[in-house]
């Protein structure tokens, strides 16, 4: 996946300016694909000099803001993406390459290395935990803002693809934590003398 798929999928919640997608972004599609602003607006001039979004400029006591649209050839592309198979990239783990030779490192190396992989999944748990609750609340301004014009059907759709999403990452974390934990085990039980 690219960058740009998922500015399109932000946007097909309404008109943004660089400023409030740089800031969407990083509650909303950020928790799946992260970019820093350094890439999110280069990519958003060329995929403007590329047709695939639009800007419209409007005064503002501030200064001139650019609003952002997907245009039809942006969401014929962003379509097409979504129809398109997947193709997997080969993992980069560093934690999961680190665990396969714990051997080398001292046990504490070893066990503080597992303990900041669960307290990096715990807070990645609570951040997804947060979005799913936001879902089901109806407190999430990108949520509110893609429904708006939706009939009750596609409500419901774009509302459980969304909790579908968040709900294998909690689970995702919830393994990561469990699986760190064991290994917290195996350690102590590697170790006795």
């Amino acid at each position: 996946m690219s960058l740009r798929y998922a500015l399109i999928a932000l946007l097909t919640a309404g008109p943004m300016t660089g400023y409030d997608i740089s800031r969407r972004f990083q509650s909303s599609v950020g928790h799946v694909w992260h970019a820093p602003d350094s890439q999110i607006y280069p990519e958003l001039r060329k995929m403007e000099a590329e047709g695939l979004v639009e800007a419209q400029s409007v005064d503002d006591p501030r200064g001139e803001k650019r609003y952002y649209r997907p245009t039809s050839a942006g969401l014929e592309v962003f379509r097409a993406w979504m129809e398109t198979p997947l193709k997997y990239t080969l993992d980069r783990d560093p934690a999961h390459l680190k665990a396969a030779y714990f051997e080398w490192a001292s046990p504490e190396a070893a066990k503080q290395a597992l303990r900041d992989h669960i307290a990096r999944y715990e807070d990645l748990r609570e951040q997804w935990a947060g979005q799913l609750t936001a879902i089901d609340e109806g407190t999430s301004d990108v949520l509110l803002a893609r429904l708006a014009d939706k009939d009750e059907r596609e409500q419901r759709r774009i509302r459980e693809y969304k909790r579908f999403a968040y709900e294998g990452l909690v689970a995702r974390a919830d393994a990561e934590i469990e699986w760190a934990r064991y290994g917290l085990r195996l350690i102590d039980e590697l170790n006795q003398d």
